[in-house]
């Protein structure tokens, strides 16, 4: 048994650039943007930087927690934000991680070193005008004689409900299912919800409003009967297409960030997942649920700190109600002239 954070290869050369690749490449997989991958290229980098210069190779083969501890010194000189060296610490706690996953390491060495407290910048939520201004273009969409639009505005309308309903993350969404979620039987008095699957904790469920129900029973209907007709089995409650037709069940993280780009540049708005999970959180502290609700619903620690949110919350007015009465409308409006 080696000791904590030795590499079971001590004293064997790694190459540290080729383990660096592979470990993009993984992220890659995961469905990790374009945005993330160079993040953790340049955090990475930042070690290698280190190790050039203070050992005159980049190899890690005898790397324990002594000497990341010595790099957690360096951090501590080099940069005076706390964000850049939680950062930079962060990205390299997921290196090792994955070297272990890979049996390079029996232990994450980089686990010794704690990370400078994240500073929380001021929210930015989406402008309540601007969310309105997207759920109405969707909803028109979704009335389209075309099938495939149609169905690809039903499938990004609950993209939106469910971020500025439920609080969801985009890599929440890439990973639900159709049987993670419960449409009560009256869905005029209850409420709806969603399992989450945390890749570091238990599921979970969190509530979304009644709306919910009504647009996904209406987008599930569309979307089986696409499957049929295409041939096509998938569980997932989202999918990726192209102009044409259904691709495969699924959608990444990449494909949902796009799907708001998109939203943005055709109505001219500010509009991202982060700045419309931001108004979510708004919004539940204007419906005063309680903290602990609502950092259950994000999957936030119990230590996690609303004050930022609580200190702006009145210059933010988010509801949710217009999203059934908006809904309501457009079930009614008779498109058959257009």
């Amino acid at each position: 048994m080696t000791k904590s954070g030795n590499s079971q290869h001590s004293g064997k050369s790694f190459d540290l650039l080729q383990l660096e690749d592979e470990f993009f490449t993984n992220l890659e997989n995961l469905g990790r943007s374009r945005n993330t991958l160079k993040n953790y290229k340049t955090d990475l980098d930042c070690f290698n930087n280190y190790l050039k210069a203070n050992q005159d190779d980049l190899n890690i083969g005898h790397f324990k927690t002594g000497h990341i501890e010595k790099y957690g010194h360096y951090l501590q000189n080099k940069y005076s934000s706390d964000n850049s060296r939680r950062r930079r610490v962060q990205a390299l706690r997921k290196f090792f991680d994955f070297l272990v996953e890979k049996n390079l390491f029996d232990s994450n060495p980089v686990r010794a070193i704690p990370t400078s407290p994240k500073f929380l910048d001021i929210p930015r939520p989406a402008k309540f005008t601007h969310i309105k201004t997207a759920w109405e273009y969707l909803l028109e969409e979704s009335q389209s004689k075309n099938t495939l639009t149609s169905l690809t505005a039903k499938r990004n309308i609950i993209i939106v409900a469910m971020i500025y309903g439920g609080g969801l993350k985009v890599s929440d969404l890439t990973l639900i299912t159709k049987k993670d979620i419960f449409i009560p039987n009256d869905m005029e008095e209850e409420e709806p919800r969603v399992l989450i699957h945390p890749r570091k904790r238990d599921p979970y469920t969190v509530k979304l409003p009644k709306v919910f129900s009504y647009i996904y029973s209406d987008y599930l209907k569309s979307l089986e009967e696409n499957q049929r007709a295409s041939n096509l089995d998938f569980d997932k409650i989202l999918f990726n297409a192209n102009a044409y037709r259904i691709i495969n069940g699924g959608l990444s993280t990449r494909g949902i960030e796009m799907v708001f780009k998109d939203l943005s540049q055709k109505l001219m708005i500010e509009f991202t997942p982060k700045s419309l999970r931001q108004s979510c959180i708004f919004k539940w502290l204007k419906q005063n649920k309680k903290d602990s609700v609502i950092k259950e619903w994000l999957g936030l620690s119990p230590s996690y700190n609303l004050k930022l949110y609580k200190d702006h919350l009145s210059k933010h007015v988010f509801d949710d109600g217009f999203l059934y009465e908006i809904y309501k409308y457009y079930q009614k409006k008779d498109f058959s002239k257009n």
